[in-house]
């Protein structure tokens, strides 16, 4: 009995075969269009003073930011090669070969680096508190988060260890290994795999570790954040748990997800013969845990300066503004009537008493 699942055959990267539009890319304009709603959502209910303009404008600023920080981070980080040093303009050249690719390689951690100092010029230039942006963006890009994860698993990239669970899965074009290595073929034994010849090169199931991500640093994160969100006890509360919390669970998924094969593990403590793809020594670190235990430490951080940090009390729900039509003309009592009525609904959704 076979104990894995195979890849989808029918789902391909490109979204109509032949044609350069990829779901990955589309994934993003998603994960876009979500952590956009989310954010005016927060607005809308807090009567936040932001206008339609200053939301997309805040927004393209964070999302440039994003891209660049995303994709040099990952030219630098994690391509081994000299060739973005020899050929920098590649590194925003979508083209490989005469072919559209789109931009191939992107760091999580280069991107919040990248949107970070997007967003905090953008509220510098606007004078918006930076840390009631920071908490409504940590409380909107978790659940887009998920659609990013969901291309890299319609991608096939990124996936996880080799493991003999019933989770397992098996992607087409993973990396496969001799039959005759002692441990490829205890773990075809274990789920099923048939041996034909002992040279026979096997492509055993792994985790679909892109799926965990979705889930928990995707959809878990965004709820528990999107909960507490107007219960925050001091401004930059919820934009500490996010970092501290999207640290946490990466940190942990990556025992599951196998490294870069020609990064490996960047701190090891405990070492293994055993190739990386099928062991995850519990004191080896990869590069993406290094990078989340520097998220975490900086969570940690970030929450103990906000909580001391002047004018840190949180904002339930802003003064509604007059409104268009009003300025400079006295209000009715039924005018004055209906702006308490809509000021009192605001309080109940934010848990204002």
């Amino acid at each position: 009995m076979l104990l894995s699942m195979n890849f989808p055959s029918w789902l391909k990267p490109e979204i109509i075969p032949g044609l350069p539009a990829r779901w990955y890319g589309l994934m993003y304009i998603i994960a876009f269009g979500v952590a956009y709603l989310l954010y005016k959502r927060q607005i809308q209910e807090r009567n936040f003073p932001m206008s339609a303009d200053d939301l997309s404008g805040l927004f393209v600023w964070g999302i440039v930011g994003l891209l660049v920080g995303a994709r040099v981070f990952a030219t630098i980080v994690y391509e081994t090669s000299d060739i973005y040093r020899r050929e920098p303009w590649l590194v925003f050249w979508p083209f490989r070969n005469g072919r559209f690719t789109g931009l191939q390689g992107m760091s999580y951690h280069g991107g919040v680096i990248g949107g970070i100092i997007g967003f905090v010029i953008y509220s510098a230039m606007k004078r918006f508190d930076v840390r009631e942006i920071a908490d409504m963006f940590a409380a909107s890009i978790p659940l887009g988060y998920t659609f990013g994860r969901l291309g890299n698993f319609i991608n096939q990239e990124l996936y996880g260890r080799i493991t003999a669970s019933p989770i397992g899965m098996v992607f087409p074009d993973a990396k496969t290994y001799p039959a005759s290595l002692p441990w490829v073929q205890e773990t075809a034994e274990k789920v099923g795999f048939p041996i034909p010849s002992a040279d026979a090169m096997l492509n055993l199931p792994r985790h679909p570790s892109q799926l965990y991500e979705a889930l928990i640093e995707g959809v878990v994160l965004w709820a528990v954040i999107w909960l507490i969100r107007n219960k925050k006890p001091f401004k930059g509360f919820t934009a500490g748990i996010y970092i501290l919390g999207y640290g946490l669970f990466r940190f942990f998924i990556e025992y599951f997800r196998e490294p870069d094969a020609d990064l490996g593990y960047r701190f090891e403590i405990v070492k293994t013969e055993l190739p990386i793809a099928l062991y995850h020594p519990f004191l080896s670190f990869s590069t993406g845990q290094i990078f989340c235990f520097a998220m975490i430490v900086l969570g940690l951080v970030w929450l103990i300066v906000a909580a001391v940090l002047p004018n840190r009390k949180p904002i339930r729900v802003y003064e509604k503004e007059p409104r268009a039509g009003n300025e400079g003309r006295k209000l009715t009592p039924q005018d004055r009537e209906e702006d308490r009525k809509i000021r009192r609904k605001m309080r109940r959704r934010s848990g204002k008493r």
